[in-house]
């Protein structure tokens, strides 16, 4: 924060109520364990409920149902959704910082590409033939921006992005450095005991509100499109394949890797490290524990996790078994010898 704001303040644009002094005034975000005087921070996640009573933030965001079991010495300000909230207090403060404009020396913009108003062009960006740039984009030094590339308004390109040719990027969108947008698909024909290269004839096509990790990659399609739908978020260092498509407000944490045609439903969960299957369909709404390997089919609504995966509740109760497996294995065989015993005896 670059200047003070007061609970009372705050909690007017949160729409949350006061719970303490409401002049309290602060200028900065801190994590709650190391809070400190004239800082504002959260308490979401119920494994850090017993910071609230020990820090020194001067304000609290917290749920509605939030019940203390001891006094707090910071001034409260309840929520519905206290991260949400946190969010959005960022977000305003995102908004003050001073923003970047003009073209910047030693970048190179194609005569047939056409720039929006108020675009950022940072030193050394490339943006090749005939790119369409939206207005307020944001494309910072070193990226380099393709034959027929479009990006749409408000985007943000962080430095050392690779956009390739034909490629489409929606409103809204961020995507980090290193990322790389339409690199070709991994597609190779065996013929005479070599692999002979399918060249790769899509593109890419990603839907506004969508944000991309560092270093993560999403290829063009063989033919048609890649498409990342609307209000997805890719962690960094993921993997999307050739014609994959993923759905809307779908989220993926880091190294997850999605082979080629695979499609994924809306509104899924994946942790990181997952490994999909090529040609599979994950349904709506599927929640994919980390590491998790998947090689078919997943049902909507399902919550599964483990190589291969299994649902939740059943691997659970195998993990359980795991370590009992070793005695298991030797009570049998001696109960086999028993058996094996008694039908001899019987003979």
């Amino acid at each position: 924060m670059q200047v003070s704001f007061t609970a009372e303040q705050i909690a007017t644009v949160l729409k949350g109520t006061v719970e303490g002094d409401p002049s309290v005034k602060v200028n900065n975000f801190s994590r709650i364990e190391e809070g400190k005087p004239g800082t504002l921070t959260f308490l979401a996640n119920p494994k850090y409920i017993h910071h609230i009573y020990t820090t020194k933030a001067s304000i609290v965001l917290v749920n509605d149902d939030f019940k203390p079991e001891q006094p707090v010495q910071a001034t409260l300000i309840r929520c519905a959704n206290a991260y949400a909230a946190l969010a959005v207090l960022l977000d305003l403060v995102e908004k003050t910082k001073p923003q970047k404009v003009g073209v910047e020396p030693m970048s190179y913009i194609s005569d047939s590409a056409s720039v929006g108003t108020d675009v950022y062009v940072g030193g050394f960006a490339y943006i090749a033939d005939n790119v369409q740039v939206g207005n307020n984009v944001k494309i910072y030094p070193q990226s380099y921006i393709g034959d027929d590339v479009k990006i749409g308004d408000n985007t943000v390109i962080y430095p050392g992005v690779k956009i390739y040719s034909g490629c489409i990027i929606g409103n809204n969108c961020i995507i980090h450095a290193g990322a790389v947008i339409g690199s070709d698909g991994f597609g190779f024909a065996p013929e005479n005991g070599v692999y002979k290269k399918i060249p790769q004839m899509g593109i890419v096509i990603i839907e506004d509100d969508v944000e991309i990790g560092a270093n993560t990659t999403v290829d063009r399609a063989v033919m048609d499109a890649t498409i990342i739908r609307k209000g997805v978020k890719l962690d960094n260092l993921i993997q999307i394949a050739h014609n994959v498509e993923v759905g809307e407000n779908t989220v993926m944490a880091a190294q997850v890797g999605v082979s080629g045609s695979t499609k994924i439903g809306k509104h899924c969960m994946f942790g990181g490290q997952v490994g999909l299957g090529g040609h599979i369909t994950i349904g709506d709404n599927a929640n994919i524990g980390a590491q998790s390997g998947i090689i078919s089919n997943i049902e909507p609504n399902a919550k599964i996790i483990g190589a291969p995966a299994i649902p939740v509740k059943d691997f659970f109760r195998s993990s359980i078994i795991f370590p009992k497996l070793p005695e298991m294995y030797r009570q049998i065989a001696q109960l086999q010898k028993e058996i094996d015993a008694l039908k001899s005896n019987k003979q």
